[in-house]
């Protein structure tokens, strides 16, 4: 059968080369059945096209890759000397705060005084009468004076070297804060009673002549030379260095895009550190403000040094301008006394109340860098648009 125009049906392609090209759909329809397709010819078109069997793709690619576990040797010891380490320092935490424990309740079980707000110190013989109330005032009215004078004073240095000094009196400012941190503790002591404590007394005068109404600022009699405000000062000079280096870390870290942005907006340098820097390095001030107030805290040497140790029978005094003890200085003054359990477990209890109050203290800090971290507020929800959804 040929068409009207005297060529090959479409079964049969008129141009041999195309013999063996694969057949079309449309060249399976019988002309005479209108459009059904052979469905024999189908089949061996699909029989043609059959994929090998799994075992032919077994033996043309040969045996199944077996893939081993993911990771390596040096990865998996890495990952276990981390862990091990966490592990360590949360272990030796837990056993120095059980040892304290352990070796401070038979003390407290003999005591016949308030351990919490008495402020007698008779640790020995048969009805031992023991408080740390004195010892706790002393220990956190100079660790917060320090704080306040020194955490303003870190931050200004930290803005000034990273922001508005030229780099050829950046570099040997920053030097000279970090070497500050390189001074033992008993240089400090030295140096704060012998040089710096007269030096300061024109302070005190003038603090007490003008809030000596303020039992906070009265200034007892005597010579004033070894009290809480100079040690306080000490202490604040102790901890600059921590505050400012990390402090400046955090502010050389903000983004170029925040800093930039603020300055396109036209803001003033000053503008661009309140909006950008400051919010951005929050939370690094804060973690940097209470190691310097966990390293005031437990200052030792320097506090035994400056201080003036009061006498027993005295009033107590809560003046800043008199003398006192903490509970690092009162363990050190008193290392010779250890010479019975219940003496020793006394000055451990106390150890323990400072040992609390650090760990309290690092805790709070946490919680206020997770609170202040950038992204960590979650924003508050308008309560009607909340009432309209529900109803």
């Amino acid at each position: 059968m040929s068409s009207p125009d005297g060529t090959a049906p479409p079964d049969r392609p008129a141009d041999p080369a195309a013999a063996g090209a694969e057949p079309r759909i449309e060249d399976l329809v019988d002309e005479t059945s209108g459009p059904t397709p052979h469905f024999d010819a189908l089949a061996e078109l699909r029989a043609g096209d059959e994929r090998p069997t799994d075992s032919t793709t077994r033996e043309q690619t040969g045996p199944k890759l077996e893939l081993g576990p993911v990771g390596h040797l040096g990865d998996r010891l890495f990952s276990g000397l981390a862990r091990g380490s966490g592990g360590l320092v949360v272990a030796i935490v837990a056993f120095v705060g059980i040892f304290l424990l352990a070796l401070a309740i038979p003390a407290l079980a003999d005591n016949k005084a308030n351990f919490l707000f008495s402020r007698v110190w008779e640790p020995g013989g048969s009805d031992p009468r023991f408080g740390i109330a004195g010892l706790f005032y002393t220990t956190v009215i100079s660790s917060i004076i320090a704080m306040i004078i020194a955490v303003p004073i870190a931050i200004g240095v930290a803005l000034f070297v990273t922001y508005y000094a030229p780099r050829r009196i950046a570099t040997p400012v920053a030097h000279a804060v970090d070497l500050l941190a390189a001074v033992p503790s008993i240089v400090y002591g030295l140096w704060g009673l012998l040089f710096f404590a007269p030096i300061v007394l024109p302070v005190i005068n003038g603090l007490s002549s003008a809030l000596g109404w303020i039992p906070l600022f009265e200034k007892p009699i005597g010579d004033n030379v070894g009290v809480i405000f100079t040690i306080s000062v000490v202490l604040a000079i102790m901890i600059l260095p921590v505050v400012t280096a990390i402090s400046r870390e955090i502010f050389a870290q903000t983004p170029v895009a925040h800093r930039e942005g603020a300055l396109a907006l036209g803001s003033t340098k000053w503008e661009m550190i309140r909006m950008a820097v400051l919010p951005y390095g929050r939370s690094g001030v804060t973690s940097a403000a209470m190691l310097g107030l966990g390293r005031a805290l437990g200052e030792t040497v320097a506090v035994m040094i400056i201080l003036t140790v009061p006498n027993g029978n005295d009033p107590w005094n809560p003046s800043i301008f008199s003398g006192g003890e903490t509970f690092a200085s009162k363990i050190a003054n008193n290392a010779a006394e250890f010479d019975s359990p219940e003496k020793t477990g006394a000055f451990i209890a106390a150890g323990l109340v400072l040992f609390v109050v650090t760990f309290l203290v690092n805790s709070a800090a946490r919680i206020i860098v997770a609170r202040s971290a950038p992204g960590a507020k979650r924003p508050r929800r308008n309560r009607r648009a909340t009432e309209g959804a529900s109803v």
